[in-house]
């Protein structure tokens, strides 16, 4: 059943939280938005409403962090991000063992415009050398990242979604941390995406199967540490990898990913949020950035074609060919 992986976090969090007592919820007034409000309802005395203080809200997650707690500290993503320098210092730097949860990230929010989407979260939070990032692709994936981050020794990031995710995981799914998902084979592209577009990336597969570009879809769930081995192993069988993301197009999944395959000669495209946000729906927005299952399979079909005219694409992107 399709549903936005906040929700499913929310059900997570009261679920792990009635077997490990260390588990403490903090919130910066966005409970209900952050899907915490059950966990406080059910464990008033290990939930922490700090009010519209979200620095104050990291230093306290990891005070109690490193007092042994194991601290969740949500917010929306772009309020998260906002607060780097506390998350650089008092939860990066000092290994402090916080979970801090990024909910409403991308255009996919909508209406509430830019000023409440987080598309440059992921890039801040790669660069802090003790910080994981992980971003379900569906409700059965936050559930299980976030039991298995219960149980990971170190400061991680989880960001969500504010809208529904079609589910995209096997049936028997079990997370694997730092391991990408091949959920669809191919052989002339290979597909990276994460997070919310991983449902309109297979739906744009099939699109392109009826063209007969067989396109393989990778879910990067992990975007910290990369799976470098099983994107080159798929870069290497199609030739090429597309990476999809609601993030802006610097320091995210195509980052990620140009960086891991750098030496491997495999071409990488990336596609992502290229502008600022802004108020619209989320299908809307998606439609016009490209994100949804058309935006998706146009960019892959060009991709594709470009690949196989190289001297034509050269010409188009302003080298120059030989006379």
């Amino acid at each position: 059943m399709a549903e936005a992986t906040r929700a499913a976090f929310g059900r997570a969090l009261v679920r792990v939280g009635g077997t490990e007592d260390r588990i403490v919820v903090l919130d910066a007034d966005l409970a209900s938005s952050t899907c915490t409000k059950p966990f406080a309802d059910k464990y008033p005395e290990r939930f922490f409403e700090v009010g519209i203080a979200e620095g104050n809200m990291v230093g306290v997650a990891a005070g109690l962090a490193l007092a042994g707690k194991i601290p969740f500290a949500a917010s929306f993503a772009c309020f998260l991000a906002g607060r780097f320098e506390q998350i650089r210092v008092s939860v990066a730097y000092n290994r402090a063992n916080v979970k801090l949860v990024g909910t409403h990230a991308g255009i996919g929010i909508g209406e509430d415009g830019y000023s409440q989407m987080g598309l440059e979260d992921v890039a801040l939070m790669r660069t802090l050398p003790n910080l994981v990032v992980v971003q379900p692709a569906d409700g059965v994936e936050a559930e299980a990242a976030v039991e298995h981050l219960v149980r990971h020794e170190g400061p991680a990031y989880l960001r969500l979604t504010r809208q529904k995710v079609a589910d995209v995981s096997p049936a028997g799914y079990r997370f694997e941390f730092g391991r990408a998902v091949v959920l669809r084979e191919g052989r002339h592209l290979a597909i990276a995406a994460s997070g919310a577009v991983v449902g309109h990336a297979l739906v744009a597969a099939d699109a392109l199967a009826g063209e007969g570009i067989e396109a393989a879809v990778l879910n990067v769930h992990t975007l910290k540490p990369i799976d470098a081995a099983r994107l080159t192993e798929w870069g290497a069988r199609t030739g090429a990898v597309l990476t999809v993301e609601d993030h802006g197009i610097v320091g995210g999944l195509g980052s990620a990913v140009s960086e891991a395959l750098s030496e491997t000669g495999i071409p990488v495209r990336c596609h992502g949020v290229r502008d600022f946000g802004e108020s619209g729906t989320g299908d809307a927005l998606y439609a016009k950035h490209g994100l949804d299952a058309p935006g998706i399979a146009a960019v892959a079909r060009r991709f594709v074609a470009d690949l196989a005219h190289p001297r034509e694409r050269g010409h188009a992107t302003g080298t120059r060919r030989g006379a």
